[in-house]
């Protein structure tokens, strides 16, 4: 947006300024997760991670008329659909995870960016509670926490923002396999009010609003997320068919509409900014995008409430802490010989190496107390006669070996020592330009024993049962309906 309107006079630069002054920012972060940004890949390239917050808030006329629910006028918005959104290193794929709103998870104490104001942790509260709780900085935290993947920025909107932008896009298809009113009915009060026929219909402004609300039609949360993943899908294929990225006026139109409607974190609040980011993901062919929603079950404590399945949710998380694509549809990557690999000096003896142990088991639950010391004791029983527990802790979900950047090869043969005496992978040993000096990170995936066993190194679209999984570029897809919101399109 910024080349184009730049590349005008005195006027472009105006609307520049104006276009600017439409941005509502605040803070990345609402609290300290301890994670880290990802390491660069060869080419010097990192992960983009953008959190993406659709709020429910009624605190403006235009909000109450379009998302009911009176009662709440006054209270703090939550954040009832939340996704993250990974746009791989080399920027050839990406992948989407969404988390329904009533989601049981670990919120952690957080501030509020334009407040002030502090909030406690919270163990059992449902995520959309978060933005309530120390604004979308805090949710940012709470996804950090959960995921171990560090977050680079937050996009937000409301009611009325969907609206305004599904009307600037010009209409989005989609499609159910029979027709859909979504209203009160006896037995369930409320409704988004969607009323379509069987088959694909293209919907804007307020349709596609009640399309992005609808819950009791489509059966429960996790299948509206899948509902909102089709209608993303839907619109970036229109978005790339529109050409609109090439088309000034289009992308005028949109970038008016866009600065009005969303609000971001703070690193990306200029206009120039959000053209670069969008720049990010322009080219990632449609067939390398692909959205998924997070396996959950019903919480022990409240059958309306949801926790995620441990298991499949960790092996998601992997795969994009991993940079891992959610799709098969890119090329193998090409394996190096080991034999290529340059011999590097040799360790120094493990009795001369200063290593600091640090407890970082604590991400998203309760360190395990005395971890630091148990294998900084192990690490002494191997020969690295001065190794320490440190009385600090890191949580993250990986454990890792850092060595100072300034070290060099020196740094990581040392560090790669470390490993190999505790079973780690070689890519559990990473330069950090902050580190003063060797220093283990025991981490939240391994939490017990004394020799570290590795996962099972994830696989481009080896995604776990129950992920939902829609890529971009599959046009057939319709929802289902529940039965009690069958329509029969006028015909009876």
């Amino acid at each position: 947006m910024s080349v184009l309107i730049l590349g005008t006079a005195t006027a472009g630069y105006l609307y520049y300024r104006h276009l600017n002054n439409n941005i509502r920012s605040s803070g990345r972060s609402g609290g300290e997760s301890g994670v880290k940004k990802a390491d660069p890949n060869a080419m010097g390239q990192t992960p983009l991670n953008i959190l993406l917050i659709g709020s429910d808030s009624r605190n403006s006329a235009a909000n109450v008329k379009l998302g009911g629910s009176r009662d709440t006028v006054g209270d703090k918005p939550r954040a009832d659909v939340q996704m993250l959104l990974h746009i791989s290193a080399d920027r050839k794929s990406s992948s989407l995870v969404s988390i329904p709103r009533d989601t049981i998870v670990k919120i952690p104490e957080c501030k509020d960016d334009e407040t002030g104001q502090s909030y406690a942790e919270t163990v059992d509260k449902p995520i959309n509670e978060s933005l309530q709780r120390g604004g979308p900085g805090c949710t940012l935290t709470t996804w950090e926490n959960l995921t171990g993947v560090y977050i680079d920025h937050w996009v937000m909107i409301d009611f009325a923002g969907v609206v305004a932008m599904a009307d600037a896009i010009g209409g989005v298809d989609v499609c159910v396999k029979t027709g859909v009113w979504d209203r009160s009915t006896r037995m369930v009060r409320g409704g988004s009010g969607l009323k379509l026929p069987a088959g694909t219909s293209t919907v804007k402004g307020e349709d596609a609003l009640k399309w992005l609300r609808t819950r009791h039609a489509f059966g429960n949360d996790q299948n509206r997320a899948k509902a909102q993943h089709m209608y993303m899908n839907s619109m970036l294929r229109t978005l790339k068919k529109q050409n609109a990225w090439s088309d000034a006026g289009r992308l005028m139109n949109l970038a008016e509409t866009a600065t009005k409607a969303l609000q971001v974190s703070d690193e990306i609040g200029s206009v120039k900014k959000l053209y670069d980011l969008s720049m990010q993901l322009k080219n990632v062919p449609i067939n390398r995008i692909t959205m998924t929603t997070i396996p959950t079950a019903e919480w022990s404590q409240d059958k309306d409430r949801l926790v995620p399945i441990e298991k499949s949710a960790d092996q998601m998380w992997q795969m994009l802490r991993d940079d891992v694509a959610f799709d098969k549809n890119g090329k193998p990557k090409a394996k190096t010989s080991a034999s290529a690999k340059p011999a590097g000096p040799p360790a120094a003896a493990p009795g001369t190496l200063d290593l600091t142990v640090v407890n970082g088991t604590g991400l998203g639950q309760t360190p395990r107390d005395g971890r630091a010391s148990e294998i900084a004791q192990v690490l002494n029983g191997k020969g690295f006669d001065l190794a320490k527990a440190s009385r600090t802790a890191e949580p993250r979900k990986e454990t890792v070996v850092h060595y100072a950047q300034e070290d060099g090869d020196q740094g990581k043969a040392d560090a790669a020592s470390v490993a190999k005496a505790l079973g780690l992978p070689e890519t559990a040993v990473k330069a950090d330009p902050k580190a003063g000096g060797l220093t283990l990170v025991v981490g939240a995936d391994w939490r017990d024993g004394t020799v570290y066993e590795a996962p099972k190194a994830a696989e481009a679209g080896d995604l776990p049962e129950g992920a939902d999984d829609l890529n971009a570029a599959d046009e057939g897809t319709c929802m289902d309906v529940y039965s009690v919101y069958r329509w029969d399109g006028g015909k009876s």
